[in-house]
């Protein structure tokens, strides 16, 4: 009897154990199905993307481009920018040793664009730095004007106009006319400035109408420069102004009203011998 138990008692731990291995290996081709559907799903959903160059560092304004400075990496074909480059013998032509000046300020892992460097050999004039509907405009500043000769090109200045009103009765003012003008050249230099120089003139990009307003200011007054940080986007008002009085701390007091004379008419007669003034109502 004990050994039909015993016999029993296997065979049902035999058979146990191969319905948990039969249910492991049903479980593990599930899961490798699964796997495979999401590997392939993941496939059809792939992102098309195509190389092309990109800075292999920060490149300012007037850097000679070198192979060194660029580098290949994917980019999505639904997002590629217009004017890329993904050929080297396009961007680096062999037929010329003329190097591509930057026109524009390109930060690493940004996409190398026509717009942006110029063609073998070409010049980077001023003209470059210039968005559409903005112009060049010419600033004469000195040592105190033009912030001790730490300007450079690239940097945002606020413009200030000093001069005297005529009949304002405030004597000379100081107002600030422009606000955040970006700077594209130092006298005769629109690339890197070394060292600290001081300038004569700076060149500002600004609207036709802000040409007018900075040539009359010019023209009436003095202008000083003031420069504003690289990070700074805080919003100056214009409406600042400050006049001889404010700056002196004078307060107008308002002039003490005058005595009116009260106005006496008086009419001459004669009393016997005696001449009297009689007075009478003024009629006028």
């Amino acid at each position: 009897m004990r050994m039909i138990f015993a016999l029993v008692l296997l065979v049902g731990v035999a058979l146990a154990g191969g319905a948990v291995f039969l249910a492991k290996d049903q479980i593990g081709k599930y899961q490798t199905a699964i796997a495979i559907a999401r590997n392939e799903a993941a496939k059809a959903q792939a992102i098309e993307t195509k190389e092309i160059f990109v800075a292999n560092r920060a490149l300012k304004y007037g850097a000679k481009l070198s192979k060194d400075d660029v580098r290949k990496v994917a980019f999505p074909v639904a997002a590629l920018p217009k004017g890329h480059y993904d050929d080297s013998g396009v961007l680096f032509p062999e037929n010329t040793d003329l190097p591509r000046i930057v026109l524009r300020p390109i930060e690493k892992d940004e996409a190398l664009l026509a717009v942006k460097i110029t063609k073998p050999g070409e010049e980077a004039g001023i003209t470059s730095r210039l968005e559409p509907g903005m112009r060049a405009f010419a600033i004469k500043v000195d040592v105190t004007s033009g912030v001790s000769g730490f300007l450079r090109p690239g940097d945002r200045v606020d413009i200030y106009w000093t001069g005297s009103v005529s009949g304002g009765g405030k004597g000379g003012i100081t107002k600030l006319i422009e606000t955040t003008i970006p700077l594209i050249a130092i006298d005769q230099s629109s690339g890197e400035v070394e060292g600290t120089q001081i300038a004569r003139t700076v060149t500002v990009a600004v609207s036709p109408n802000q040409v007018a307003s900075l040539a009359q200011a010019q023209s009436t007054g003095r202008l000083s420069l003031s420069l504003v940080g690289a990070s700074d986007d805080t919003k100056v008002v214009k409406n600042i102004e400050v006049d001889q009085r404010a700056l002196l701390g004078i307060v107008e007091t308002a002039a003490a009203p005058e005595e009116v004379e009260e106005k006496v008419c008086t009419i001459r007669t004669r009393r016997g011998a005696e001449v009297v003034n009689l007075p009478i109502p003024c009629t006028n």
